[in-house]
């Protein structure tokens, strides 16, 4: 009986991958096959390193290197700001916590993990953008700056989760024996459980990093939405929040239209780079 329920078990796993594989290939051959028109009309080489973005123009016109460039730039200062602190709190929560604060830190985090994200996109209009305008007096909050704090808090908790499960094994693991010789807590969490959980911290930043790149409406209401090339405290526009915006009002065929896909399909290659590289440094390195 337990042998047919193994294969049972091991045949809905396997059914399932097999599915969201599938799902996932027609997605990017969906966009794939959007974006072959567009090529054929632009250069890859045009789009991606051409300065200017104006649908009613020429094709030309249709590039969105200021828009990769924010999309990168935004998610690199969320990142920043983020992994330390996330590291931090995992340090916090797996070393000198108890198990009832740990339960209600928990909470806390999933909780923030569940807020939708047009829940941080008016505390970053309302909070973070009024105080760059009040308290700098800058003409508008709205910057790369902005969009890159309101990623952090999003990337918080994704951060916090994967690397404090992986320290609390550590700790749990060697704490008897570094107790046994005397060995510090903060002497054992710089020796030992930093260094062994490199492989957690760098996941939760690639997740993190994908997360940001990919977000839309939290960054779209802070950054400006100007495709221009990005300034700290400047405005720019990511290439989520340039389709959000704009394919609502494409028509349907046009070369604008198929640019947007082909927008998409430039940041899904993105993605897949960054994680490549990152992928090939968690192999050399650690």
């Amino acid at each position: 009986m337990r042998e047919v329920e193994n294969k049972v078990f091991k045949f809905i796993v396997g059914f399932l991958t097999i599915l969201s594989l599938l799902i996932l290939s027609f997605i990017i051959l969906f966009i794939l096959r959007e974006s072959i028109v567009f090529f054929k009309e632009v250069s890859i080489l045009d789009f991606i390193f051409g300065k200017k973005w104006n649908p009613l123009d020429s094709p030309d016109k249709l590039s969105i290197y200021p828009t990769i460039v924010a999309t990168i730039y935004v998610s690199i200062i969320g990142i920043v700001i983020a992994l330390p602190i996330g590291v931090g709190n995992a340090i916090v929560l797996s070393n000198y916590t108890n198990d009832k604060v740990k339960k209600i830190i928990r909470i806390i985090i999933d909780i923030l993990a569940g807020v939708p994200s047009v829940i941080h996109r008016f505390i970053g209009l309302l909070v973070i953008v009024k105080f760059f305008e009040t308290r700098f007096s800058f003409a508008t909050g709205e910057s790369v700056l902005a969009g890159g704090i309101v990623l952090s808090i999003m990337m918080l908790p994704f951060i916090v989760s994967t690397c404090e499960e992986s320290m609390e094994k550590i700790y749990n693991e060697y704490s008897r024996y570094s107790n046994a010789l005397g060995v510090s807590k903060s002497y054992m969490i710089r020796k030992i459980v930093l260094p062994n959980s490199r492989r957690s911290i760098l996941a939760s930043g690639v997740l993190a990093l994908s997360r940001g790149m990919g977000e839309t409406m939290a960054v779209m209401m802070v950054v400006g939405n100007a495709p221009i090339m990005p300034k700290l405290l400047g405005k720019c526009q990511t290439i989520p929040s340039l389709i959000a915006l704009e394919m609502g009002m494409a028509e349907v065929g046009s070369l604008h239209y198929h640019g947007l896909y082909a927008s998409g399909f430039v940041l899904m290659m993105i993605l897949l780079i960054i994680n490549i590289i990152l992928y090939v440094i968690k192999r050399k390195i650690i």
